[in-house]
């Protein structure tokens, strides 16, 4: 019900940008698991520089998906929309049919 309500509420157009791209579902999944991260710790985990990293993170932000909290000397980005794990849970699901 949650799902469906954060559906409606987002534009299916921003959410196909959010998650068009493999590194932003993959920066997804891992702020579904581990609740926060830092943009060095994100970059580490999927083989990004810094700099990319920071762009995807930049575009999940702009779009209203993210938050980040500055607590010197990094940022850390967590979901601003709890329901994404559930949305990812489920699009895991599906995913592996195609």
């Amino acid at each position: 019900m949650l799902v469906l309500i954060f559906l409606i509420l987002m534009s299916d157009e921003k959410l196909a940008r959010a998650i068009r791209a493999r590194s932003r579902r993959k920066i997804i999944k891992i702020l579904c698991n581990q609740k926060r991260a830092s943009v060095h710790e994100i970059a580490d985990k999927l083989g990004l520089s810094e700099s990319l990293a920071s762009r995807h993170l930049k575009m999940l932000y702009d779009l209203g998906l993210i938050d980040n909290v500055y607590e010197p000397p990094e940022k850390f980005y967590f979901l601003k929309i709890k329901e994404l794990k559930q949305l990812f849970d489920i699009y895991d699901k599906v995913t592996k049919y195609i």
